[in-house]
């Protein structure tokens, strides 16, 4: 007996299942790509970057710019923003996954027609109970609906939208490494151009220097007006440069404005930081997890794997309840009557068995939106692993730079220094130590711009190894 109850009740499911749509996608998933390159460096190893690995600069008004940009810039405004909708949707999802209780009412006034279907309510005969042909319809009640969801449809679906949250929450964070990398770079390079700008004012005072001792001996009659030629073209050089300088660092300070989402921003000139640049001991799996955005591709995936899941329990039967418990009258003074009362409950079925090949191209559409997820991870894991071995050797290239310009610049103060110590003794004029001293404040201005590269190039590495983002 229980057999053959077991056999009845298997036979109808079976036959559904049957009779749902064949399932064939003609798009093949692909694979993730893990880090597996190794970045030779005699950089030393260090821990990963902090999370607010600015403040090591140990500069108030850097961490004052960088707070107004993540507090402020419309960047961080927008990625917040997103957050917001990206719940909203994924509360949306979640309940579409749960019952849904309605009430309604509805009061209305018609005049019955005496062909039609009520034709015998068009009559007024109090005997039967028609008070025709106008009637006031009233209905009032609660009604029930319950999407079962045996398939796994709804919660993949809402799994995909939970995917897409931690996505957009993860972008915040790139969002945030970003824009304190930029300002901190604009900032050391406004540093730098300040630098430049006095190095220069040095050079153009030297120069006037010689300019002046040139047009003494011209008006004594001892040279002629030629010889002057080279330094005043020099000085005129010089003049140009701090032109450009002047224009670099109002070009800096407007971009600062534009981050900070400020009217103005005002800076003071502090001396450039000496930064030591490290790598981790070891890269592999740390960098997927250190890099928001791997993550935030990464989280694209998950959720696009849940949309494949949804796609694929289309195909197979919906299930839903229904219920009602309603008043219905045909005259308003008896709607609240308990013979006027209803009620009901319903079972529903939907099977698909053909849809010209519908489910199956939302199939492959889901499938090929979840391969192009895992291509784009698979590219920025590559592009990852190449960012960091090139700033990483672009840091290593400028740390020696900048050791052999220190050797120059110490080379080109003992030349200062001997010219010095020949005016002090009366062996030549003023003008030949400031002409002494004009190469040596050019190799300090080689030197500056060469220290400023180095900075700008342990910020990019600092980004590259994901700022200070760390997925737990």
């Amino acid at each position: 007996m229980k057999r053959s109850l077991i056999l009845s009740l298997s036979l109808p499911l079976a036959f559904i299942l049957v009779a749902c749509a064949p399932e064939h996608t003609t798009v093949s998933p692909l694979n993730t790509q893990s880090v597996t390159a190794s970045i030779n460096t005699t950089l030393h190893p260090s821990a990963w970057p902090k999370n607010e690995w600015w403040k090591d600069y140990n500069d108030p008004e850097l961490n004052s710019l960088i707070a107004k940009a993540l507090n402020d810039a419309p960047d961080m405004q927008i990625a917040r923003q997103r957050i917001t909708l990206a719940e909203a949707q994924a509360k949306a999802a979640m309940a579409a996954d749960g019952p849904q209780i309605d009430f309604s009412a509805d009061a209305e006034r018609q005049k019955m027609s005496a062909e039609g279907l009520m034709g015998p309510f068009a009559i007024t005969d109090p005997a039967a109970g028609t008070t025709g042909p106008w009637y006031t319809n009233g209905t009032f009640g609660l009604t029930a609906g319950w999407d079962l969801d045996l398939w796994g449809k709804n919660r993949a679906q809402v799994e995909a939208r939970i995917g897409r949250l931690n996505a957009q929450k993860v972008e915040l964070e790139q969002t945030r490494q970003l824009l304190a990398s930029s300002v901190a770079r604009l900032y050391w390079e406004w540093q730098t151009q300040a630098a430049v700008q006095d190095v220069l004012v040095q050079i153009k005072h030297e120069q006037d220097n010689i300019i002046g001792a040139d047009l003494e001996l011209y008006q004594h009659g001892i040279t002629s007006s030629v010889e002057g030629v080279e330094t005043d073209i020099n000085a005129s050089k010089t003049e140009e440069q701090l032109a450009e300088v002047n224009g670099k660092m109002k070009a800096v300070e407007a971009r600062l404005v534009a981050l900070t989402n400020s009217s103005s921003v005002t800076l003071t000139r502090h001396a450039l930081p000496t930064v030591d640049a490290s790598l981790p001991p070891t890269l592999g799996y740390e960098l997927l997890a250190r890099r928001p955005d791997l993550q935030e591709v990464h989280w694209y995936i998950e959720a696009s794997m849940s949309e494949v899941d949804a796609a694929r329990a289309a195909f197979y039967p919906e299930v839903n309840l229904m219920a009602f418990l309603q008043q219905d009258a045909l005259h308003l003074s008896d709607l609240f009557r308990s013979s006027a009362q209803q009620m009901g409950v319903t079972a529903g079925l939907t099977l698909p068995i053909f849809d010209s090949g519908r489910l199956n191209a939302n199939l492959d559409i889901a499938q090929a939106q979840n391969n192009l997820s895992v291509a784009s991870y698979n590219k920025a894991v590559v592009e990852a692993v190449n960012q960091v071995a090139r700033t990483a050797s672009e840091v290593e290239t400028l740390m020696a730079k900048n050791r052999q310009q220190l050797q120059v610049e110490n080379d080109a103060a003992r030349v200062v220094a001997l010219a010095q110590a020949r005016f002090s003794a009366g062996i030549i004029a003023g003008s030949r130590v400031s002409e002494a001293r004009i190469p040596a404040l050019k190799e300090q201005l080689a030197g500056l711009m060469l220290k400023g590269q180095y900075i700008d190039a342990t910020l990019q590495l600092t980004s590259a190894l994901g700022g200070g983002y760390h997925h737990g």
